[in-house]
């Protein structure tokens, strides 16, 4: 067995090339596996300095440096982050608040319709599988609502270390974004000399790292804005939290959508029964969803994403399961770099030719 092994490894990590690539795949997984959570600033960090490079560099074309372009960028950056949080998060807490006050009064109304279910239907429904049905639902309702406030009670220890990530994460961001030539310079001198491969994996993952992580931020403020317009102007309560979860649930393809539609259409039903308005609010989302996936997506990432939509969903679970929300909200470049790294494996015939030297 153990002979093999060794005859598998030499034919298949004959070149010392494929050899690095490897060492440096296993050892970046089980960097992010074992210390992602201590590591998540610095990610948040990359995250956006990511999507800040490309107006830094935009600037630079008018003979301004790197440093001064930094300096505006950070600045219209800051700026934003700061109206974000004071003036749509307060309105999203404050929605969300209200809709848990008002989940006992939905919670009647439903219990009140099921229990009418078998009068109307005798001989379809069950009144001892409605009243189950009914207790199950308060259960995981008390469930929920006592993990809910112990989950915010152990949210609140946590506000000192949201701030001191919050002055750590942009200052990041500034020697990130100022001082990147100098970094990566610093980094390729801790690798190995054959980084043939590996070199030719990162090129073909950087520029559509860069452009997913901008397209995705794009389309989340497009969708969530759209959003928001419609169930404003058609008077739908909790519309900025709904337009937020809607937003962010492009993070997640295929799944995100269908999940968010459910909470979209519990609360326009509790608000308006199976009305007109009701039928007129969802048609008007479907329209945004349907924008969404046939316009904005191959729009913003014809180039970034060229993946069966199997695969996606096979990532989205695979990654997600294993890192969480970074892992789904990179499960598209973790695919694509896994499909980087097929490409790049040498052939049977390339080996054999690497052996036989």
């Amino acid at each position: 067995m153990l002979g093999q092994l060794t005859h598998w490894y030499k034919n298949r990590f004959a070149d010392p090339n494929l050899s690095v690539l490897f060492l440096l795949l296993a050892g970046a997984f089980l960097t992010i596996y074992l210390f992602g959570n201590i590591l998540a600033p610095l990610f948040v960090a990359l995250v956006l300095a990511y999507l800040l490079d490309w107006p830094v560099n935009y600037l630079m074309r008018f003979k301004l440096n790197r440093t001064v372009a930094t300096f505006v960028v950070m600045t219209l950056f800051i700026s934003l982050a700061v109206f974000a949080f004071l003036g749509v998060l307060p309105t999203v807490f404050k929605q969300g608040a209200s809709l848990i006050q008002d989940l006992p009064v939905m919670f009647n109304q439903a219990q009140a319709f099921l229990v009418t279910l078998p009068t109307q239907y005798p001989d379809m429904i069950d009144p001892i599988t409605i009243a189950l049905l009914v207790e199950n639902i308060r259960a995981y309702i008390l469930e929920s609502g006592g993990f809910l406030l112990s989950h915010s009670f152990s949210s609140l220890l946590n506000i000192a270390a949201l701030i001191v990530y919050a002055i750590l994460v942009p200052l990041m961001m500034v020697f990130m974004l100022k001082d990147k030539l100098t970094l990566t310079r610093s980094l390729v001198k801790f690798l190995p000399e054959n980084r043939k491969l590996a070199v030719q994996v990162w090129e073909e993952m950087n520029g559509q790292i860069m452009n997913y992580i901008r397209g995705k931020v794009i389309e989340i403020l497009i969708v969530g804005v759209a959003t928001y317009f419609v169930f404003f102007f058609m008077d739908l309560r909790y519309s900025a939290l709904l337009a937020v979860l809607v937003g962010l649930s492009v993070l997640i393809p295929y799944i995100g959508a269908a999940a968010v539609t459910v909470p979209v259409a519990v609360v326009a039903l509790f608000q308006w029964g199976f009305t007109a308005d009701f039928v007129y609010l969802m048609a008007a989302y479907g329209i945004v969803q349907a924008l969404d996936g046939n316009l904005i997506v191959p729009l913003l990432f014809s180039e970034a994403v060229n993946l069966h939509p199997v695969i996606i969903i096979i990532a989205v679970l695979v990654f997600g399961g294993l890192w969480g929300f970074w892992g789904v909200f990179f499960a598209i470049p973790l695919a694509t770099l896994v499909k980087a790294v097929l490409n790049a494996w040498p052939s049977r015939e390339q080996l054999a030719h690497v052996n036989d030297a």
